[in-house]
């Protein structure tokens, strides 16, 4: 009866959306290289989107079918109570209800290309429906308002407010955590050893496969031919390049989101001396329990001018207001940034506004580059921006942000006359450095002095390397070498020799012989880690404990110093006595702890967190029974692009491209990581057939 079930389910699904078969025409293709990647070739751009669905189902299927049940809210109905945060954050902050809002406001021709990347994903499970875990198969079948949920809840209830951004009320912790990461540079043709511009695409972000993880793919039609990568679900490239231009992002804190204590009364709360009523509605989630029933969870979602009260402080309700929630074309967005064919069709795009967040690293063929603070900036009045980060009063309206800072008025840099531009998650000021920006006039909006080391060894091997080859560019990328070790290490020895113990003043030993680098093989980077992670210590991304703080008119030479000695010496006593318990000595080497593991895989791992101002960041999960720790963060898609013509690339997807269960494709780059190697990006047909592993047809 099951299998009648199943096939009538097939054959209707089959209906609905492969029909009429006419709609996609003859001749499309998926050319699958020996490294998993997909070369879509379709005769359109409708049957592009839907080749692109079909194979990001084929690698990422489970996967992407369990976010966009997220982005539903109804993720807890399938996968049970680990789901049931997400979801009563999304009837919380009403995400369902706004998907289809957002999806009716898409234009005509974009919304028939959402609709094909859908159908797209619905053919795959319908042909392979055995490839796909039963839980996966649930959320069948998809529509254009699953992908557009899932981009609203991916960029607004992810990265810029997630669940977890209430867990710290009623204020944020003082000290940062380690920045969800990458790097992006743009070298002018003034600076490149060939004449023609070059792009350094370097994602840093959680490697466990979810929202975070990045699918590369070559998308080709008819005037159209875009090769990079996207987090899987999303149906238009965020890393991309074409033979015209192409961009990269790293992730940055605009300040947003603000949180506000309302302050109540009878009848509602307080707002510019009236009282007003809250907005109530009344929606409920699904749980799936361990018996297989489902318990039914009322929610009561109070909301008031600024945005829904997500929680509470001193008695007192919260309220949220998010960046974005009237801007509903970012993929749109996205779609024009990748098909422009010069820098001013890509500023057309910029100008749209409709992605919330990220910097926008830009170079072309022309000899174009720029560094964009991309998102979406709050105009707020006065203040500075320890206020603004804080709990904020929302008891009147001179706090309640309604507009953003306009394209022109975001910080940016276009065509320095350095000839680069870099970011690696720092604020804007130094982007273009030697060259600055002023920050004052962003005082409420935009971090001014937030210690980045990592930042700052990208600044300093740019400024070593006057003319940078496309081999200069891969060895930097992969430059594993500390820049706090160079800017402390002095200072800690010293300090040992005056205030340590015997055991410290072994351990300063081993730091002076180590070559301040994260390699596999090096010697005292574990013993440094441990020292640098401990209090009294200095943190490359921390401005506590510096003798001289950091002045971003001189990134070279600050943050420096050591503000407490003896502090500093006390703190490598202890990480050597730590070192001794953990590893039995003080110079073990890296790998020896830090490996890459991975489908039966135990490799050594070079690279090491950005908090030590190393800029190749692979950064790795706690001790296991067996001392050792997995790479989990870090390196992600990697691309370096020269913009000759045809475009040429080197490229590297560290976790690989795939990650459903059987595919020969989800741990086959891990070794090529291992040894710092990357590969070719194969955009030509004849490149392509050369290293063809299969082909799917549709």
């Amino acid at each position: 009866m099951n299998s009648i079930r199943r096939r009538l389910m097939l054959l209707i699904f089959a209906a609905l959306w492969l029909a009429p078969a006419s709609a996609w025409a003859a001749g499309n293709e998926i050319a699958w290289d020996r490294y998993g990647v997909g070369h879509v070739y379709a005769k359109s751009t409708a049957d592009m989107f839907f080749g692109y669905g079909w194979a990001q189902t084929k690698s990422h299927g489970d996967a992407l079918l369990k976010l966009y049940a997220e982005a539903r809210g109804r993720a807890a109905e399938i996968w049970g109570q680990p789901e049931e945060q997400n979801d009563r954050w999304m009837a919380i902050n009403g995400v369902p209800d706004r998907t289809r809002d957002w999806l009716a406001k898409q234009s005509p021709e974009f919304r028939g290309y959402l609709t094909a990347f859908a159908r797209g994903i619905n053919a795959y499970a319908a042909a392979h429906p055995e490839a796909l875990s039963p839980q996966a198969r649930k959320v069948l079948p998809v529509s254009a308002a699953d992908v557009v949920g899932h981009s609203l809840r991916l960029f607004q209830y992810v990265y810029l407010a997630p669940p977890t951004l209430i867990d710290h009320l009623p204020a944020p912790a003082e000290e940062p955590n380690e920045p969800q990461g990458s790097n992006g540079w743009a070298i002018a043709p003034s600076r490149s050893a060939s004449g023609h511009a070059m792009l350094l695409m370097n994602p840093h972000l959680p490697w466990p496969t979810g929202w975070s993880t990045y699918y590369e793919i070559q998308l080709t039609a008819p005037g159209i031919d875009l090769y990079g990568a996207s987090q899987i679900g999303l149906p238009v490239l965020r890393f991309c390049f074409s033979d015209y231009l192409g961009f990269t992002q790293t992730v940055n804190y605009p300040n947003n989101v603000t949180l506000y204590r309302i302050t109540t009364a009878p009848g509602g709360y307080l707002f510019d001396g009236r009282v007003l009523p809250f907005k109530v509605e009344h929606r409920a989630i699904k749980v799936l329990q361990t018996d297989g029933s489902l318990k039914v969870e009322p929610i009561e979602v109070r909301s008031t001018v600024h945005g829904p009260v997500v929680a509470e402080a001193g008695g007192a309700p919260v309220a949220m207001r998010v960046a974005g929630l009237d801007r509903p074309l970012a993929l749109e967005q996205y779609w024009k940034m990748a098909t422009a064919h010069d820098f001013a069709g890509y500023e057309a795009a910029q100008r749209m506004q409709q992605v919330p967040s990220f910097n926008v690293i830009y170079a072309d063929r022309d000899g174009h580059i720029q560094y964009l603070l991309n998102g979406l900036v709050p105009k707020k009045q006065g203040r500075d921006l320890k206020y603004w980060s804080g709990l904020v009063p929302g008891d009147r309206s001179d706090t309640l942000w309604t507009s953003y800072l306009s394209y022109d008025e975001l910080p940016k840099a276009t065509d320095p006359k350095g000839g680069a531009a870099q970011n690696s998650n720092d604020p804007p000021w130094d982007a273009a450095w030697p060259a600055t920006q002023d920050p004052k006039p962003y005082a409420n909006q935009i971090a001014s002095e937030t210690v980045s080391l990592r930042m700052a060894r990208g600044v300093r091997m740019l400024s070593e390397t006057p003319k940078i080859s496309v081999d200069a560019l891969m060895q930097m990328k992969w430059s594993d070498r500390s820049e706090l070790a160079d800017r402390v290490l002095p200072d800690l020895i010293e300090a040992t020799q005056l205030y340590g113990t015997d055991l410290a003043k072994q351990a300063a030993g081993v730091l002076a012989a180590w070559d301040r680098t994260t390699l596999a093989d090096s010697r005292g980077a574990l013993l440094f880690l441990d020292w640098a992670d401990r209090k009294g210590a200095v943190s490359g991304y921390s401005p506590a404990g510096w003798a001289r703080p950091y002045d971003l008119t001189r990134p070279l030479t600050t943050p420096s110093g050591l503000a407490d000695p003896k502090a500093a010496a006390a703190a490598l006593d202890a990480a050597a006595k730590d070192m001794l318990a953990t590893t039995g000595a003080l110079d073990t080497a890296w790998s020896k702890v830090m490996r890459i593991k991975t489908d039966g895989q135990d490799l050594p791992a070079s690279g090491g967190p950005g908090r030590l101002g190393v800029f190749d960041v692979i950064d790795f999960a706690p001790p296991a029974t067996d001392g050792a720790r997995t790479a989990n963060f870090g390196d992600s898609y990697i691309a370096i692009v020269s913009f000759d013509r045809p475009s040429r690339a080197k490229v590297l997807m560290t976790y690989s491209n795939a990650s459903q269960p059987g595919s020969p494709h989800t741990a086959d780059q891990a070794a090529l990581l291992a040894k710092h190697q990357f590969r070719d990006a194969w955009r030509t047909r004849a490149e392509v057939q050369s290293n063809l592993e299969s082909t799917d047809r549709y």
